[in-house]
């Protein structure tokens, strides 16, 4: 069984999709911290709202938004080479890396932009 060289583009996405999923583990308990205080009462509330209004907490939010699409994008990129047939072991599918972080990047800078109040229409 041969294993795939760390420098390639496919290791570099593995990595990515596995980071980015327990990244995204770490923020789950504190996302449902931050319901539960709403449970508690429109004080405490309003308390954690000031505070995800500082600008350091907006910058882990879109940090947060890229970390999501990096796992969206490289996860679908998984399930498609799990689940399709494949003619060749040199077509495009590396290229799709590419395409991955590119809709991340994207999907970053529209995150960007509605925080910082710039309005398609």
């Amino acid at each position: 069984m041969r294993s795939a060289p760390r420098h390639h583009a496919s290791y570099v996405a593995f990595v990515g999709h596995r980071l980015s999923g327990l990244a995204l583990a770490i923020f789950l308990p504190l996302h449902f911290l931050a319901l539960g205080l709403a449970l508690e009462g429109r004080e405490a509330f309003d308390g954690f709202l000031a505070y995800a209004d500082m600008p350091l907490v907006k910058a882990a939010e879109w940090g947060l938004v890229v970390l999501l699409s990096v796992h969206l994008f490289f996860g679908v990129r998984l399930l498609a080479l799990e689940l399709l047939p494949w003619r060749r072991d040199d077509d495009l599918r590396t290229g799709w890396i590419g395409w991955g972080a590119g809709g991340a990047v994207a999907v970053g800078l529209i995150f960007l932009m509605g925080a910082f109040g710039f309005d398609a229409g």
